[in-house]
Protein backbone atom coordinates (compact mmCIF):
# COMPACT_ATOMS: atom_id res chain seq x y z
CA UNK A 1 0.00 0.00 0.00
CA UNK A 2 1.68 3.03 -1.04
CA UNK A 3 -0.91 5.44 -0.34
CA UNK A 4 0.04 7.92 2.62
CA UNK A 5 -3.73 8.04 3.91
CA UNK A 6 -5.04 4.99 2.69
CA UNK A 7 -2.38 3.76 5.09
CA UNK A 8 -3.44 5.69 8.10
CA UNK A 9 -6.98 5.52 7.75
CA UNK A 10 -6.64 1.63 7.73
CA UNK A 11 -4.53 1.53 10.84
CA UNK A 12 -6.66 3.80 12.63
CA UNK A 13 -9.87 2.29 11.45
CA UNK A 14 -8.44 -0.94 11.86
CA UNK A 15 -6.46 0.10 15.93
CA UNK A 16 -10.30 1.84 17.06
CA UNK A 17 -12.43 -1.38 15.97
CA UNK A 18 -9.86 -3.65 17.68
CA UNK A 19 -10.63 -1.05 20.89
CA UNK A 20 -14.11 -1.21 20.20
CA UNK A 21 -14.38 -5.14 20.28
CA UNK A 22 -12.50 -5.32 23.00
CA UNK A 23 -14.35 -2.91 25.03
CA UNK A 24 -17.59 -4.90 24.00
CA UNK A 25 -15.90 -8.18 25.01
CA UNK A 26 -15.22 -6.81 28.63
CA UNK A 27 -18.92 -5.27 28.98
CA UNK A 28 -19.89 -8.75 28.23
CA UNK A 29 -17.86 -10.75 30.61
CA UNK A 30 -18.46 -7.97 33.10
CA UNK A 31 -22.37 -7.75 32.29
CA UNK A 32 -22.69 -11.84 32.40
CA UNK A 33 -20.99 -11.74 35.72
CA UNK A 34 -22.97 -9.17 36.90
CA UNK A 35 -26.02 -10.07 36.12
CA UNK A 36 -25.41 -13.69 37.37
CA UNK A 37 -24.91 -12.24 40.90
CA UNK A 38 -27.71 -9.95 40.75
CA UNK A 39 -30.65 -12.85 39.65
CA UNK A 40 -28.46 -14.91 42.67
CA UNK A 41 -29.21 -12.74 44.44
CA UNK A 42 -33.09 -12.43 43.47
CA UNK A 43 -33.56 -16.21 44.04
CA UNK A 44 -32.17 -15.90 47.50
CA UNK A 45 -34.57 -13.12 48.36
CA UNK A 46 -37.56 -14.80 46.66
CA UNK A 47 -36.80 -17.82 48.76
CA UNK A 48 -37.05 -16.43 52.23
CA UNK A 49 -40.02 -14.33 50.81
CA UNK A 50 -41.92 -16.96 50.45
CA UNK A 51 -40.77 -18.23 53.62
CA UNK A 52 -41.29 -15.66 55.67
CA UNK A 53 -45.33 -15.62 53.72
CA UNK A 54 -45.79 -19.53 55.31
CA UNK A 55 -47.58 -19.33 59.09
CA UNK A 56 -45.60 -21.94 61.22
CA UNK A 57 -46.67 -25.54 60.86
CA UNK A 58 -49.84 -24.78 58.24
CA UNK A 59 -47.96 -25.66 54.93
CA UNK A 60 -46.38 -28.84 56.46
CA UNK A 61 -49.32 -29.87 58.45
CA UNK A 62 -52.53 -29.26 56.31
CA UNK A 63 -52.61 -31.82 52.97
CA UNK A 64 -55.74 -29.94 51.72
CA UNK A 65 -53.96 -27.18 50.59
CA UNK A 66 -53.66 -26.48 46.69
CA UNK A 67 -50.72 -27.70 45.33
CA UNK A 68 -50.46 -24.90 41.89
CA UNK A 69 -49.85 -21.48 43.22
CA UNK A 70 -49.32 -19.05 39.61
CA UNK A 71 -46.95 -16.72 39.82
CA UNK A 72 -47.92 -14.48 36.86
CA UNK A 73 -47.90 -14.61 33.13
CA UNK A 74 -45.77 -13.57 30.64
CA UNK A 75 -44.68 -9.76 30.44
CA UNK A 76 -46.88 -7.93 27.72
CA UNK A 77 -44.15 -6.53 24.94
CA UNK A 78 -40.92 -8.87 26.29
CA UNK A 79 -38.71 -10.55 23.81
CA UNK A 80 -37.84 -12.88 26.67
CA UNK A 81 -39.90 -14.13 29.66
CA UNK A 82 -37.72 -14.26 32.75
CA UNK A 83 -40.13 -15.80 35.39
CA UNK A 84 -38.99 -17.43 38.77
CA UNK A 85 -39.98 -21.05 39.18
CA UNK A 86 -40.92 -21.96 42.62
CA UNK A 87 -41.55 -25.11 44.99
CA UNK A 88 -42.16 -25.98 48.01
CA UNK A 89 -41.67 -29.12 50.02
CA UNK A 90 -42.06 -30.18 53.38
CA UNK A 91 -39.61 -32.20 55.48
CA UNK A 92 -41.34 -35.57 54.67
CA UNK A 93 -40.78 -35.27 51.20
CA UNK A 94 -44.62 -33.55 49.99
CA UNK A 95 -44.61 -31.02 47.14
CA UNK A 96 -47.32 -28.18 49.30
CA UNK A 97 -46.91 -25.64 46.69
CA UNK A 98 -45.39 -25.02 43.62
CA UNK A 99 -45.84 -22.06 40.99
CA UNK A 100 -47.22 -22.42 37.80
CA UNK A 101 -44.33 -22.76 35.07
CA UNK A 102 -42.93 -25.17 37.53
CA UNK A 103 -41.90 -28.80 36.75
CA UNK A 104 -44.04 -31.46 39.32
CA UNK A 105 -40.12 -33.40 39.71
CA UNK A 106 -38.07 -31.70 42.64
CA UNK A 107 -35.45 -28.58 41.29
CA UNK A 108 -32.87 -29.90 43.12
CA UNK A 109 -31.81 -32.43 46.00
CA UNK A 110 -29.43 -29.81 47.99
CA UNK A 111 -31.05 -28.87 50.68
CA UNK A 112 -29.50 -25.50 51.01
CA UNK A 113 -27.84 -23.31 49.19
CA UNK A 114 -27.35 -23.01 45.31
CA UNK A 115 -26.89 -25.94 42.70
CA UNK A 116 -27.63 -26.50 39.13
CA UNK A 117 -29.77 -29.50 37.59
CA UNK A 118 -31.73 -29.99 34.58
CA UNK A 119 -34.95 -31.04 34.96
CA UNK A 120 -37.21 -31.96 32.08
CA UNK A 121 -34.42 -31.09 29.84
CA UNK A 122 -33.66 -27.61 30.80
CA UNK A 123 -30.87 -26.46 33.31
CA UNK A 124 -32.38 -25.03 36.47
CA UNK A 125 -30.13 -22.55 38.58
CA UNK A 126 -31.70 -23.29 42.03
CA UNK A 127 -31.66 -21.84 45.51
CA UNK A 128 -32.33 -24.14 48.41
CA UNK A 129 -33.45 -22.40 52.12
CA UNK A 130 -35.63 -24.72 54.75
CA UNK A 131 -36.93 -23.27 58.09
CA UNK A 132 -36.88 -26.24 60.62
CA UNK A 133 -39.46 -24.39 62.88
CA UNK A 134 -41.85 -24.22 59.75
CA UNK A 135 -40.78 -27.89 58.53
CA UNK A 136 -40.65 -26.98 55.03
CA UNK A 137 -38.07 -26.43 52.45
CA UNK A 138 -38.56 -23.82 49.16
CA UNK A 139 -36.64 -23.96 46.19
CA UNK A 140 -36.87 -21.00 43.64
CA UNK A 141 -35.11 -21.37 39.92
CA UNK A 142 -34.34 -19.57 37.33
CA UNK A 143 -33.81 -21.05 33.46
CA UNK A 144 -30.48 -20.57 32.51
CA UNK A 145 -31.32 -20.29 29.00
CA UNK A 146 -33.01 -17.17 29.49
CA UNK A 147 -30.44 -16.02 31.41
CA UNK A 148 -28.30 -16.11 28.63
CA UNK A 149 -31.09 -14.83 26.49
CA UNK A 150 -30.94 -11.37 29.12
CA UNK A 151 -27.26 -10.93 28.65
CA UNK A 152 -27.39 -11.82 24.69
CA UNK A 153 -29.92 -8.64 24.58
CA UNK A 154 -27.92 -6.55 26.79
CA UNK A 155 -24.95 -6.49 24.26
CA UNK A 156 -26.62 -6.66 21.65
CA UNK A 157 -28.42 -3.27 22.60
CA UNK A 158 -25.01 -1.69 22.60
CA UNK A 159 -23.77 -3.42 19.28
CA UNK A 160 -27.00 -2.11 17.15
CA UNK A 161 -25.72 1.90 17.84
CA UNK A 162 -22.35 0.51 17.42
CA UNK A 163 -23.44 -0.69 13.80
CA UNK A 164 -24.00 3.10 13.10
CA UNK A 165 -21.54 4.79 14.77
CA UNK A 166 -18.55 2.76 13.66
CA UNK A 167 -19.19 4.58 9.51
CA UNK A 168 -19.94 7.44 11.01
CA UNK A 169 -16.66 7.50 12.32
CA UNK A 170 -14.39 6.38 9.90
CA UNK A 171 -16.27 8.98 7.89
CA UNK A 172 -14.80 11.18 10.34
CA UNK A 173 -10.98 9.64 10.74
CA UNK A 174 -11.04 10.17 6.61
CA UNK A 175 -11.91 13.65 7.09
CA UNK A 176 -9.65 13.98 9.54
CA UNK A 177 -6.82 12.62 8.05
CA UNK A 178 -7.34 14.37 4.72
CA UNK A 179 -6.95 17.60 6.89
CA UNK A 180 -4.05 16.63 8.43
CA UNK A 181 -2.50 15.96 5.21
CA UNK A 182 -3.01 19.01 3.56
CA UNK A 183 0.15 20.82 4.73
CA UNK A 184 1.95 17.95 2.97
CA UNK A 185 -0.63 18.02 -0.05
CA UNK A 186 0.17 21.70 -0.09
CA UNK A 187 3.97 21.09 -0.27
CA UNK A 188 3.26 18.61 -3.31
CA UNK A 189 1.38 21.20 -5.45
CA UNK A 190 4.08 23.79 -4.11
CA UNK A 191 6.25 21.55 -5.82
CA UNK A 192 4.83 20.10 -8.61
CA UNK A 193 3.85 23.76 -10.02
CA UNK A 194 7.66 24.73 -10.11
CA UNK A 195 9.96 24.08 -13.31
CA UNK A 196 13.54 23.06 -13.54
CA UNK A 197 15.39 26.69 -13.02
CA UNK A 198 13.25 27.43 -9.33
CA UNK A 199 15.19 25.94 -6.73
CA UNK A 200 14.39 28.81 -4.20
CA UNK A 201 13.68 27.60 -0.71
CA UNK A 202 10.04 26.67 0.55
CA UNK A 203 8.01 28.45 2.50
CA UNK A 204 7.99 26.82 5.80
CA UNK A 205 5.43 29.40 7.51
CA UNK A 206 3.15 27.60 9.78
CA UNK A 207 3.88 24.17 8.89
CA UNK A 208 3.50 21.27 11.23
CA UNK A 209 6.28 20.54 13.45
CA UNK A 210 6.23 16.78 11.48
CA UNK A 211 6.49 17.98 8.49
CA UNK A 212 8.90 20.94 8.80
CA UNK A 213 12.10 18.57 8.93
CA UNK A 214 11.49 17.13 5.81
CA UNK A 215 10.76 20.87 4.42
CA UNK A 216 14.33 21.78 5.71
CA UNK A 217 15.65 18.66 4.26
CA UNK A 218 14.02 19.67 0.78
CA UNK A 219 15.47 23.47 0.98
CA UNK A 220 19.00 22.16 1.90
CA UNK A 221 19.12 19.79 -0.95
CA UNK A 222 18.19 22.71 -3.02
CA UNK A 223 20.94 25.03 -1.41
CA UNK A 224 22.94 21.77 -2.69
CA UNK A 225 22.38 21.80 -6.26
CA UNK A 226 22.54 25.65 -6.51
CA UNK A 227 25.92 25.22 -5.34
CA UNK A 228 26.42 22.46 -7.47
CA UNK A 229 25.36 23.97 -10.30
CA UNK A 230 27.36 27.35 -9.94
CA UNK A 231 30.30 25.09 -8.71
CA UNK A 232 29.79 23.40 -12.72
CA UNK A 233 29.23 26.77 -14.30
CA UNK A 234 32.20 28.60 -13.18
CA UNK A 235 34.16 25.05 -13.76
CA UNK A 236 33.16 24.96 -17.42
CA UNK A 237 33.71 28.94 -17.77
CA UNK A 238 37.06 28.57 -16.12
CA UNK A 239 37.84 25.57 -18.06
CA UNK A 240 36.91 26.87 -21.45
CA UNK A 241 39.11 30.09 -20.47
CA UNK A 242 42.16 27.94 -19.60
CA UNK A 243 41.74 25.73 -22.81
CA UNK A 244 41.41 28.94 -25.05
CA UNK A 245 44.64 30.08 -24.09
CA UNK A 246 47.03 27.40 -24.53
CA UNK A 247 44.38 26.50 -28.53
CA UNK A 248 45.26 30.09 -29.59
CA UNK A 249 49.17 29.70 -28.85
CA UNK A 250 49.03 26.12 -30.36
CA UNK A 251 47.27 27.50 -33.25
CA UNK A 252 49.78 30.38 -33.64
CA UNK A 253 53.10 28.33 -33.62
CA UNK A 254 51.10 25.64 -36.64
CA UNK A 255 51.09 28.69 -38.55
CA UNK A 256 53.97 29.88 -38.05
CA UNK A 257 55.41 27.03 -39.05
CA UNK A 258 53.45 26.80 -42.22
CA UNK A 259 54.47 30.01 -43.11
CA UNK A 260 57.81 29.85 -42.66
CA UNK A 261 60.94 29.65 -45.27
CA UNK A 262 63.67 29.16 -42.77
CA UNK A 263 63.99 25.89 -41.40
CA UNK A 264 65.38 26.94 -37.88
CA UNK A 265 61.98 29.07 -37.84
CA UNK A 266 59.81 26.27 -38.79
CA UNK A 267 61.72 23.52 -36.13
CA UNK A 268 61.58 26.25 -33.24
CA UNK A 269 57.41 26.65 -34.23
CA UNK A 270 56.92 23.09 -34.34
CA UNK A 271 58.98 22.69 -30.75
CA UNK A 272 56.87 25.38 -29.53
CA UNK A 273 53.60 23.32 -30.87
CA UNK A 274 54.58 20.23 -29.07
CA UNK A 275 55.04 22.15 -25.79
CA UNK A 276 51.23 23.63 -26.03
CA UNK A 277 49.64 20.11 -26.90
CA UNK A 278 51.68 18.82 -23.72
CA UNK A 279 50.83 21.36 -22.02
CA UNK A 280 46.93 21.48 -22.84
CA UNK A 281 46.90 17.63 -22.59
CA UNK A 282 48.33 17.78 -18.45
CA UNK A 283 45.50 20.28 -18.69
CA UNK A 284 42.69 17.59 -20.00
CA UNK A 285 44.28 15.48 -17.47
CA UNK A 286 43.66 17.49 -14.67
CA UNK A 287 40.05 18.42 -15.56
CA UNK A 288 39.17 14.40 -16.16
CA UNK A 289 40.91 14.39 -12.78
CA UNK A 290 38.85 16.68 -11.06
CA UNK A 291 35.68 16.00 -12.57
CA UNK A 292 36.22 11.94 -11.71
CA UNK A 293 37.13 13.37 -8.08
CA UNK A 294 33.75 15.59 -7.87
CA UNK A 295 31.75 12.31 -8.73
CA UNK A 296 33.77 9.96 -6.42
CA UNK A 297 32.09 9.20 -3.22
CA UNK A 298 33.45 11.07 -0.13
CA UNK A 299 35.48 7.78 1.61
CA UNK A 300 37.01 5.47 -0.18
CA UNK A 301 38.59 1.57 0.75
CA UNK A 302 42.05 2.30 2.59
CA UNK A 303 44.39 -0.32 1.32
CA UNK A 304 48.54 -0.87 2.76
CA UNK A 305 50.64 0.24 0.26
CA UNK A 306 54.43 0.97 0.50
CA UNK A 307 55.26 4.55 0.19
CA UNK A 308 58.94 3.74 -1.71
CA UNK A 309 56.81 1.83 -4.26
CA UNK A 310 54.06 4.27 -4.86
CA UNK A 311 56.39 7.50 -5.36
CA UNK A 312 58.59 5.70 -8.00
CA UNK A 313 55.90 4.53 -10.07
CA UNK A 314 54.34 7.78 -10.10
CA UNK A 315 58.14 9.78 -10.96
CA UNK A 316 58.22 6.43 -13.60
CA UNK A 317 55.10 7.87 -15.29
CA UNK A 318 55.79 11.75 -15.63
CA UNK A 319 57.14 13.22 -18.88
CA UNK A 320 61.01 13.59 -19.48
CA UNK A 321 61.12 17.18 -19.09
CA UNK A 322 60.59 17.45 -15.91
CA UNK A 323 63.47 16.00 -15.09
CA UNK A 324 61.83 13.51 -12.54
CA UNK A 325 65.20 11.82 -11.51
CA UNK A 326 65.64 14.56 -9.82
CA UNK A 327 63.40 13.27 -6.62
CA UNK A 328 65.41 12.00 -4.04
CA UNK A 329 63.39 9.31 -1.84
CA UNK A 330 64.70 9.21 1.86
CA UNK A 331 65.15 6.47 4.11
CA UNK A 332 62.16 6.79 6.00
CA UNK A 333 60.10 6.69 3.29
CA UNK A 334 61.62 3.28 2.04
CA UNK A 335 60.84 2.15 5.45
CA UNK A 336 56.95 3.08 5.80
CA UNK A 337 53.71 1.84 4.58
CA UNK A 338 50.53 4.04 4.66
CA UNK A 339 47.06 2.79 5.04
CA UNK A 340 44.97 4.75 2.22
CA UNK A 341 43.09 4.49 -1.23
CA UNK A 342 45.65 4.01 -3.51
CA UNK A 343 43.90 5.91 -6.75
CA UNK A 344 43.52 8.68 -4.68
CA UNK A 345 46.94 8.96 -3.27
CA UNK A 346 48.72 8.10 -6.64
CA UNK A 347 46.73 11.38 -7.81
CA UNK A 348 47.53 13.66 -4.93
CA UNK A 349 51.49 12.71 -5.04
CA UNK A 350 51.83 12.93 -8.80
CA UNK A 351 50.40 16.01 -9.02
CA UNK A 352 52.34 17.36 -5.73
CA UNK A 353 55.40 16.02 -7.07
CA UNK A 354 54.61 17.75 -10.81
CA UNK A 355 54.56 20.91 -9.15
CA UNK A 356 57.36 20.93 -6.91
CA UNK A 357 59.74 19.57 -10.19
CA UNK A 358 57.82 22.21 -12.48
CA UNK A 359 58.60 25.55 -9.55
CA UNK A 360 62.37 24.23 -8.61
CA UNK A 361 65.63 25.47 -10.28
CA UNK A 362 67.07 22.89 -12.78
CA UNK A 363 69.89 21.99 -10.13
CA UNK A 364 67.61 22.03 -7.63
CA UNK A 365 65.82 18.68 -6.25
CA UNK A 366 62.69 17.75 -4.74
CA UNK A 367 63.13 15.67 -1.11
CA UNK A 368 60.60 12.91 0.07
CA UNK A 369 60.38 11.79 3.81
CA UNK A 370 58.12 10.72 6.56
CA UNK A 371 57.98 11.95 9.94
CA UNK A 372 55.39 11.33 13.01
CA UNK A 373 54.70 14.07 15.84
CA UNK A 374 52.03 12.57 18.21
CA UNK A 375 48.90 11.12 16.72
CA UNK A 376 49.99 12.83 13.13
CA UNK A 377 52.09 11.17 10.53
CA UNK A 378 52.99 13.43 7.81
CA UNK A 379 54.05 12.24 4.22
CA UNK A 380 56.44 15.23 3.08
CA UNK A 381 57.23 16.74 -0.27
CA UNK A 382 60.15 19.55 -0.54
CA UNK A 383 61.37 21.73 -3.10
CA UNK A 384 63.64 24.20 -3.65
CA UNK A 385 61.04 26.46 -5.30
CA UNK A 386 60.55 30.12 -4.68
CA UNK A 387 57.84 29.15 -1.93
CA UNK A 388 53.74 30.49 -1.84
CA UNK A 389 53.94 34.68 -1.52
CA UNK A 390 52.48 35.95 1.76
CA UNK A 391 48.62 36.45 1.63
CA UNK A 392 48.25 33.55 -1.18
CA UNK A 393 48.14 30.55 1.24
CA UNK A 394 44.72 29.96 0.92
CA UNK A 395 44.41 31.04 -2.79
CA UNK A 396 46.67 28.62 -4.05
CA UNK A 397 44.03 25.78 -3.16
CA UNK A 398 41.58 27.04 -5.19
CA UNK A 399 40.85 25.93 -8.43
CA UNK A 400 42.04 27.76 -11.72
CA UNK A 401 44.23 30.49 -9.16
CA UNK A 402 48.06 31.02 -10.79
CA UNK A 403 49.73 33.28 -8.05
CA UNK A 404 52.84 35.24 -8.54
CA UNK A 405 55.06 32.19 -8.99
CA UNK A 406 53.28 30.35 -11.60
CA UNK A 407 55.03 27.74 -13.83
CA UNK A 408 54.59 28.38 -17.60
CA UNK A 409 52.10 25.10 -17.98
CA UNK A 410 50.61 25.09 -14.84
CA UNK A 411 46.33 25.55 -15.17
CA UNK A 412 46.17 26.38 -11.77
CA UNK A 413 44.29 23.24 -10.79
CA UNK A 414 47.28 20.98 -9.02
CA UNK A 415 46.80 21.95 -5.38
CA UNK A 416 42.54 22.23 -5.99
CA UNK A 417 42.83 18.25 -7.00
CA UNK A 418 45.52 17.13 -4.16
CA UNK A 419 43.16 18.71 -1.75
CA UNK A 420 39.88 16.59 -3.41
CA UNK A 421 41.78 13.40 -3.48
CA UNK A 422 42.98 13.47 -0.03
CA UNK A 423 40.17 14.72 1.59
CA UNK A 424 38.26 11.58 -0.43
CA UNK A 425 41.08 9.27 1.15
CA UNK A 426 40.30 10.73 4.58
CA UNK A 427 44.08 12.67 4.71
CA UNK A 428 44.55 16.35 4.45
CA UNK A 429 47.07 18.59 2.66
CA UNK A 430 48.94 21.69 4.67
CA UNK A 431 51.50 24.04 2.91
CA UNK A 432 54.61 25.89 4.45
CA UNK A 433 57.84 27.58 3.28
CA UNK A 434 60.44 26.04 6.29
CA UNK A 435 63.51 28.06 4.46
CA UNK A 436 61.70 31.68 5.38
CA UNK A 437 60.06 32.38 2.26
CA UNK A 438 62.36 29.98 0.11
CA UNK A 439 60.87 26.30 -1.14
CA UNK A 440 57.86 24.66 -0.37
CA UNK A 441 57.32 21.51 1.51
CA UNK A 442 53.37 19.85 0.88
CA UNK A 443 52.41 17.48 4.20
CA UNK A 444 50.38 14.54 3.05
CA UNK A 445 48.77 14.52 6.75
CA UNK A 446 47.59 11.25 7.80
CA UNK A 447 46.32 9.40 11.61
CA UNK A 448 49.68 7.44 12.80
CA UNK A 449 47.68 4.16 12.78
CA UNK A 450 47.55 4.42 9.30
CA UNK A 451 51.03 4.36 9.06
CA UNK A 452 53.38 1.63 9.27
CA UNK A 453 57.01 0.07 9.51
CA UNK A 454 57.76 -1.98 6.39
CA UNK A 455 59.85 -4.60 7.32
CA UNK A 456 60.01 -6.02 3.82
CA UNK A 457 61.28 -2.70 2.34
Amino acid sequence: MNSLRARLLLILIASTSAIWLCGFAWIYVDARQETQHLLDRRLMEAARMVLSLSAPGTLANDPNLPVVVSAGGPIAGASYEHILTCQVWSFDGRLVGRSGNAPASKLTEQPVGFSERVVDGEIYRVYAAEDPVKRVRVLVGDNLEQRQRFVRDLVRSLLIPAAFILPMLAILIWISVKQGLEPLQHATRSLSARDAENLTPLDVGRSPSEIRPLINALNGLFGKVVAAREHERSFVAYAAHEMRTPLAGLKTQVQIAAQATVPEMRTNALCQALKGVDRTSRLVQQLLAMSRLDASPPRLQDQWINLAAAFRDVTAHMSRDLLPERVTIAASVRNHSVAIDREMFDLAARNLVENALQLTPPDGTVRLSVTQEGHEAKICIEDDGPGIPSGEEELVLQRFFRGRHKSASGSGLGLAIVTTALDRAGAKLRLCSPGGGHGLRAEIIVSSNRVRLDDAA
